[in-house]
Formats: structure tokens, sequence, C-alpha cells
């Protein structure tokens, strides 16, 4: 299934060759709403296992976790304007931003998500998009995680060194945001990436890497995604039986502006 956006605006008056069509397309991949129970866990993430009532008011909404990656993210990135828009947002932080491990790297989402009461939604960037998936993969669900936003993912041919990284579907609602210029992932494998986790694909065109050195510093279109995934998570939280994957299509249809 696929929807289109108008063009967005770039950001910081960063210049961008616009698509070919001159539209930012948005595909998804998963049709199907995802489990919402604990499963079985691995035994490195066993520790953060978490347990929750889904109609439990008194946590609702779900916070931000941001997951950055390689050298985090400095007081100009979006990750960080998000982190000042959304209250009581969390980061998650590791021991040594420049030498990444994909199961340390994993476990520290895992800690953090396992940290908060309530659900979160996972705003993650470059290495960190992977820590998150895998995270999930080895044990958080949907009962601790409502949604994810992965933006600009970093190939796993590039960090061979950190860990063996398996893509795998992701029984969690998500949104990932590739860009056609990124030096760090080529487009077709992002395609191929979104597909293998279950995702929705928003084809942002060129925009390099989607950080600060592309111009992305406050951006609007950031926050409306993550307001996707907490809208979408409502139905499940509060006990209502329309479909997650059903209200994700309604709510890309209406403009996004950013």
């Amino acid at each position: 299934m696929h929807f289109t956006f108008s063009p967005i605006k770039p950001p910081s008056g960063k210049k961008r060759r616009p698509l070919a069509d001159n539209q930012m397309t948005i595909s998804w991949f998963s049709p199907t709403p995802p489990r919402s129970r604990i499963g079985p866990h691995h035994a490195g993430f066993g520790r953060s296992e978490v347990h929750m009532s889904s109609n439990s008011t008194s946590a609702w909404p779900p916070r931000l976790v941001t997951v950055p990656g390689l050298h985090g993210s400095e007081g100009a990135h979006w990750q960080t304007w998000l982190e000042r828009q959304l209250p009581k947002s969390r980061r998650v932080m590791q021991d040594d931003w420049d030498a990444p491990q994909l199961d340390t790297w994993a476990q520290a989402v895992a800690d953090t998500v396992s940290s908060v009461r309530g659900r979160v939604i996972l705003a993650a960037h470059s290495f960190g998009c992977l820590a998150a998936a895998h995270a999930i993969a080895e044990g958080l669900t949907s009962d601790a995680v409502a949604g994810v936003l992965f933006v600009a993912p970093a190939s796993p041919d590039k960090f061979r060194f950190a860990g063996t990284f398996e893509a795998r579907k992701l029984n969690v609602p998500s949104v990932l945001i590739a860009s056609q210029t990124d030096p760090w992932m080529p487009f077709d494998d992002a395609l191929r990436l979104a597909s293998q986790f279950g995702s929705a694909l928003v084809n942002l065109g060129d925009a390099g890497h989607i950080n600060t050195a592309a111009g992305f510093g406050p951006w609007p279109r950031a926050k409306y995604f993550v307001d996707t995934l907490i809208h979408c998570a409502a139905p499940s939280h509060f006990g209502e039986k329309k479909a997650v994957a059903r209200d994700v299509f309604e709510r890309f249809e209406q403009p996004a502006y950013g």
C-alpha cells in the first residue's frame, strides 16, 4: 500500500534536489496489527522484561525515548530538539559513544525502556536504529514499546566489527525514514530493511544522513510521526478494537508539515 505527501520544506534553508516525481512517498509493509504480549526473552535481555496493564490510563501517553547513533546526538541534532518537544523524554545513554557494540547498545535500550513506567515510543537514528531493532527482536514487545521511528538506519555492513545484525520482523508498529543520498545506507537497502522490519517506509529524497550536517535540527515532521505512533497505540491501550494498521493508514492520509 502506498501513500504520498506533498513535498517537504528543506530544513534550515538547505537546498536539496527533489524526488523525480517531486513528492515524498510512503509505503507500508505490515498490514496486520502487531502482537501485544510479552514473549520469550533472550538471556541477555531477561532483566529488562516489562509487565504492565495495557489499560492503565495512568501510564498514558507513551514516553519518548531517543536512541542516538555513533558519537551520540549533539545539541543541534533533531533528536535533541524532539526531546524538548515532549515532556519527560528519555535518552538511551552509552558508556562509549565512539565504540558501538550491538549487544551492549541494545542492552542499554532494553534497560532504559524497563526503567520507564508504561510504554514508550523509540526514536532512533543511524546505528541507534540497529540497536533498537536488535533489542526488540531479542525481547522487547509492544507491551513495552508502543512504536518505533527509525531514521536513516546505518548499514549493518559498515558495523560488522560491532556484532552480527539480523534483520527480523518486528511485531511493533514502526516507521522507517530513509534518504536517497544517505552515505550510511543505500536507499535500496533501506527499502529492503523496512520490508524485513514490517515498517512504513518514508522516502525523504535528497536528505543525506538526516542529521545536523544535512540540515536537520528542529524537525517538526519527526514529531508528527511520533504523534502518529502515539495516536495509533491508543486503541489497544484503552481496550478498543480498531485495527492498528488501518488507523496508521488513516493518519498518513492526513497532511503532515515539516
